[in-house]
């Protein structure tokens, strides 16, 4: 396992993070210990949970309780997601929602900080100094030792930074959108989905690799469509296994050229699909930290040996069909 740091968290973060938004963490059925165990056994100290997540943050708040050895493990969690409801016509990025939240996630959590806190969506309507304030009150309190913005634009984290620079007060360290092999072509969400991938993106990426802040990619391996259930000559097998948001926003020619590349790129390297899209984010020169859910032991070992491949610039060009292939 490889390891990146996160300004103001002092353990080292894998860059593989156990992302919880799945099945039994969902919904609360069943006991997830002995997975969260074997993905700690495997190296995996970062877990990414949500208020919005279900029950997520209580079935991992159980077993960091039982687990022990709090500070050895990164704890990133996200709050202020829009309400739900018909037009989705209220943000819930206000000062009393991240207030509420946040208590939620660290009675849910059982723990007494957390390590990254992430606003889940933004609302440029809201000043980016006014919420830099109300975040750094948390972090002075001690209930959060970093935080940042999940689909936060990099001109919004930009706008946020000078001005805890120009204020004296702690800046967002860590960002989440979503970046992937299979490029996102569409929103599949309501309300603002941020993406990096694809050529529309360049100059955000180019942000990215310039600064160098901590990047927690979710939907690493286009959910689900660079997982290995789906195969490029199957866009029938897709429709039927994949979910509404993969299908919308993963669903596209390019993508399918992209898998298929992939699998012949991992059938010449004895690799898996999921592990060249997860070494192919790891190699692009962002900081970046993959977030996947992992629902066996195979899984998680698998995730982990993805992080030990290395790409050339060609191959990596390539699987994003912009260089020719590789000898």
């Amino acid at each position: 396992m490889k390891y990146g740091t996160i300004a103001g968290v002092d353990t080292p973060a894998s860059r593989i993070v156990f992302g919880t938004a799945f099945g039994p963490m969902l919904s609360g059925e069943g006991d997830p210990s002995e997975l969260l165990d074997h993905a700690v056994e495997a190296g995996i100290n970062t877990f990414d949970c949500a208020k919005e997540y279900g029950h997520a943050q209580e079935q991992l708040g159980r077993w960091l309780e039982r687990h022990g050895d709090r500070d050895r493990l990164v704890i990133e969690t996200k709050g202020c997601h829009p309400a739900w409801g018909e037009g989705w016509d209220r943000s819930r990025v206000t000062k009393r929602d991240l207030d509420d939240d946040l208590a939620e996630s660290l009675d849910q959590l059982r723990t007494p900080y957390i390590d990254v806190y992430l606003l889940h969506r933004d609302d440029p309507a809201v000043p980016a100094g006014e919420i830099v304030e109300w975040l750094n009150e948390h972090h002075r309190a001690g209930k959060i030792r970093a935080f940042g913005g999940s689909n936060w634009s990099p001109q919004r984290i930009q706008e946020a930074n000078d001005y805890a620079h120009e204020h004296g007060l702690v800046p967002f360290a860590v960002s989440s959108p979503n970046y992937s092999l299979a490029v996102q072509e569409r929103n599949p969400w309501v309300g603002v989905s941020t993406t990096l991938g694809g050529p529309d993106h360049a100059e955000d990426r180019a942000w990215y690799r310039a600064n160098q802040m901590p990047v927690f990619a979710f939907s690493v391996l286009g959910r689900g469509f660079m997982s290995g259930l789906v195969h490029a000559d199957d866009p029938d097998e897709a429709k039927a296994v994949l979910d509404g948001a993969a299908q919308t926003g993963f669903l596209s020619p390019g993508n399918f050229e992209r898998l298929r590349r992939a699998e012949i790129l991992a059938a010449r390297l004895g690799a898996s699909v999921p592990q060249i899209a997860i070494a192919w984010a790891l190699n692009q020169g962002l900081n970046l930290f993959a977030l996947v859910s992992s629902s066996s032991n195979a899984i998680i070992d698998g995730n982990v040996a993805a992080t030990d491949i290395t790409l050339t610039a060609q191959e990596s060009a390539w699987l994003d069909l912009e260089a020719d292939e590789p000898a």
